[in-house]
């Protein structure tokens, strides 16, 4: 299971991006789009009317036998709060950049938001297809202005209208998706003669990165470099991205359908689950002890609600996320807050309203 959310500046595509990875996971079986206000996150008459998100939404989706639980957040600084509370209990998320603006005010805004949680992240630099994407120095303006070292797994494979998908600089093949079916189909193959020096220059880099930030990464790689399988660099780029040393980077359009799948790998690949998050601490609502909890569902209950907003037809839901316990309709659980026991009624489980 990954608890994720996209997050980032306005206009960077983060609405548009949970369009296409709940078309791809088979969630949904059309493409909404943000200007027409048919997507599912965005489901306030407000947002469809501005064609902006106001309030976090969460999703579910399957992919790759994996259970992918999304918030879709707000970009504008007005409902920067609404990402903080989202933020507070995620495990990981997905930092959208748009391709010819790199790191805007808000993208710094959410990566100190994503840092106070620690919260393990990768990098998705979005809209390669626009005049003036520029992917190399998006990757710098990284480097520079987050004060992290970014790991890219991925080059682009031509820029603005001739952006085809990204390079995969793991496998070394360059992949390609399909017009026909709003990009679901798509498919790995050579990487075009122009760019295979640069590939190489590239891959040459992502692994001397890796090096440096993973001890058992760096001395197999000393030892004998070629004997280093994609499911090393896989692992250790996992190990990389949970402690927070660097941040992997990808590539894509989703606008355009190119490029998604890949980061959806991504998602699965090196952002943690519940169990890498590890134990959780809290305060003992009457001796103020500190209690740790390992991410049990045999264990106590023990929950944070991060969001409460009234439906017409349900009444008041109260989303929950769940750090160690079950949560069944019937149970009785204390609420430290108002210092009582309240009784839960109906459990659902939220797909946007």
């Amino acid at each position: 299971m990954r608890n994720i959310g996209f997050v980032a500046h306005i206009d960077a595509g983060k609405t548009t991006t949970t369009e296409r990875v709940l078309f791809y996971t088979g969630t949904t079986y059309k493409i909404g789009d943000v200007d027409e206000g048919t997507t599912v996150t965005d489901w306030m008459p407000q947002e469809k009317e501005r064609g902006i998100t106001i309030t976090s939404a969460s999703v579910s989706c399957f992919w790759k036998q994996h259970k992918i639980n999304i918030i879709d957040t707000p970009g504008h600084i007005d409902f920067t709060i609404e990402v903080e509370r989202s933020l507070r209990v995620l495990d990981g998320c997905i930092i959208i950049f748009d391709a010819v603006n790199g790191v805007e005010p808000q993208s710094e805004t959410v990566w100190r938001q994503a840092n106070k949680y620690s919260v393990p992240r990768i990098c998705y630099i979005n809209k390669m297809d626009r005049i003036g994407a520029d992917f190399f120095a998006t990757l710098e303006d990284i480097r520079k202005k987050l004060d992290i070292t970014p790991i890219p797994l991925q080059i682009p494979n031509g820029a603005e209208e001739n952006f085809k998908g990204p390079i995969d600089l793991i496998k070394m093949k360059a992949v390609y998706f399909s017009e026909q079916d709003e990009g679901r189909t798509y498919f790995y193959d050579e990487i075009p003669s122009e760019l295979k020096d640069l590939a190489l220059e590239w891959r040459e880099k992502m692994l001397e990165t890796i090096a440096e930030l993973d001890d058992e990464f760096m001395a197999k790689y000393v030892e004998n470099p070629d004997s280093i399988t994609e499911e090393d660099i896989h692992n250790a780029v996992r190990r990389i991205t949970i402690a927070f040393k660097g941040v992997p980077v990808f590539c894509g359009s989703s606008l355009k359908n190119k490029g998604v799948q890949p980061m959806i790998d991504g998602i699965i690949l090196y952002l943690p689950s519940p169990l890498d998050r590890g134990s959780v601490k809290g305060k003992h609502p009457d001796s103020g002890q500190e209690i740790i909890l390992p991410p049990d569902e045999n264990g106590p209950l023990c929950g944070l609600l991060f969001k409460i907003m009234n439906d017409p037809y349900a009444g008041q839901l109260s989303y929950i996320r769940i750090y160690s316990g079950k949560l069944k309709p019937g149970t009785v659980i204390y609420n430290p807050r108002l210092r009582k026991t309240e009784r839960i009624g109906r459990v659902l489980r939220m797909f946007a309203n």
